[in-house]
């Protein structure tokens, strides 16, 4: 029987071969061992898939099929995790260091947690070295949910355990399949999650759901829709906070 890695680490792209090698190097140079790397490309025409086969000998699992959508991916890619937890990261994005992952199973294993989550930060998409967003996440408390709040999705981390027990990712949602995922693990479901402190993924900005008015109304009837696809009711001002949580960002800045 072979043996269990500690991480299933996922990436899914479609046609992003200008930053899938920065984001597969920051994971294959993690000083974590046993690290299960799996990455699905959508059916790329632009060198994202050679790109992947030039890491072959060094991932778990790979593929190269049309998808329907970025969720559907990951929930493909999870089916191949072997990992006691997994982490998913875009290929837009990076590990801010080289033992992020370490830190992260250093708080699994302190703590006894279903999830463990740490801060981001966004970065200009051409200049990554430019800051323009920091995202600290704070200590969990399950109320908090009810006030706007949630973790960064590129740096939550969750047991393999809870995607078999409680689900997958929504994929009748197109923008809030995570915000939904995180909604229903801690907030319903009430599993245990603490923060790690620290900056551990590099974002670039240019987010869907943010690029502009009529896409954030698209995405604040989804967030809607994540409560009553779970049987749970927010307060009448939650998904009004939620947006706004955003704007202290801006002013923010990492201390390490």
């Amino acid at each position: 029987m072979p043996k269990l890695q500690t991480v299933s680490v996922i990436t899914v792209v479609y046609n992003g071969a200008a930053t899938l090698q920065q984001a597969i190097d920051s994971v294959l140079s993690q000083d974590l061992q046993d690290i299960e790397y799996i990455i699905l490309d959508g059916g790329s025409n632009d060198g994202s898939w050679e790109i992947i086969q030039s890491y072959q000998h060094r991932l778990a699992f790979t593929e190269s099929a049309p998808d329907k959508g970025i969720y559907h991916a990951m929930n493909k890619a999870l089916q191949h995790c072997t990992g006691e937890w997994v982490a998913i990261l875009n290929a837009d994005d990076f590990y801010a260091h080289n033992s992020v992952l370490s830190q992260i199973q250093a708080c699994f294993n302190a703590s006894k947690a279903d999830a463990v989550y740490g801060d981001l930060v966004y970065v200009h998409k051409e200049d990554t070295s430019k800051i323009l967003r920091y995202w600290k996440s704070g200590t969990f408390k399950r109320s908090r949910f009810l006030w706007g709040w949630m973790p960064p999705h590129p740096v939550f981390f969750l047991r393999k355990s809870a995607y078999t027990q409680f689900g997958v990712f929504n994929e009748t949602l197109k923008t809030a399949a995570d915000y939904e995922l995180m909604l229903r693990m801690l907030y319903k479901h009430k599993l245990k999650a603490v923060w790690c402190p620290g900056v551990m993924v590099h974002m670039r900005a240019g987010g869907v759901s943010n690029a502009g008015l009529q896409n954030r109304l698209r995405a604040n009837m989804e967030d809607r829709k994540a409560w009553t696809i779970n049987d749970i009711r927010p307060c009448f001002f939650t998904l009004l906070l939620k947006p706004l949580r955003k704007i202290q960002q801006y002013w923010q800045r990492p201390t390490q």
